[in-house]
């Protein structure tokens, strides 16, 4: 496999573990909120809805810093950090014992999951203009097939127990940031 091939699959493979990422602690958020509060679910639903809202804002207000980080450091240190930042919030994440500690890793899921932009400079600036479409579209696929895997993993790996799916993500985004060192070349030129 070429080198621009092995570092495009590291691109999809990252925008759909992201997905994943996101989709995975779906089913089992509202019992792990009902473990570490005692309450019922009616208030694991709110504390749910924030806990989404926390991440949806991260994502909102860093999605552009990271594009721009990546402009002006490269794409791959960009990648690599967020990939470093994910797996540290999904580590977070499964041994919280609080609601402060649920809501410090989803802050910082949302700001390392906003590569969107990330990935799509990569893509623009390693395929030649008349392929770009189509790898642009390989890239919402991938986002999409993320959203529905992601519930469906979560759930099947919530059977056994409510942090399994947070250790499994963050075992699979470590996997991937080893991939990236190991594949991934750096896309933007120097004099860019």
């Amino acid at each position: 496999m070429t080198h621009r091939r092995m570092a495009l699959t590291f691109i999809f493979l990252t925008a759909l573990i992201d997905s994943i990422g996101f989709g995975i602690i779906l089913p089992v958020t509202p019992n792990l909120f009902m473990e570490i509060t005692g309450e019922g679910l009616a208030a694991s639903a709110v504390y749910g809805g924030w806990l989404m809202f926390a991440f949806a804002i991260m994502q909102f207000f860093f999605a552009p810093v990271l594009g721009n980080l990546s402009d002006a450091y490269g794409r791959k240190p960009v990648l690599m950090a967020s990939l470093v930042m994910l797996c540290f919030n999904y580590l977070i994440m499964g041994f919280a014992q609080t609601l402060t500690l649920l809501f410090i890793g989803r802050i910082i899921s949302g700001i390392g999951s906003a590569t969107f932009s990330t990935c799509n400079a990569y893509i623009a600036d390693t395929t030649p203009p008349d392929e770009r479409a189509q790898y642009f579209g390989m890239m919402g696929a991938a986002f999409g097939l993320g959203f529905v895997i992601g519930p469906a993993v979560g759930g099947f790996l919530g059977e056994y127990g409510n942090r399994v799916p947070f250790f499994a993500t963050a075992g699979l985004i470590f996997a991937n940031l080893i991939m990236g060192f190991v594949f991934l070349p750096e896309s933007l030129e120097k004099e860019n």
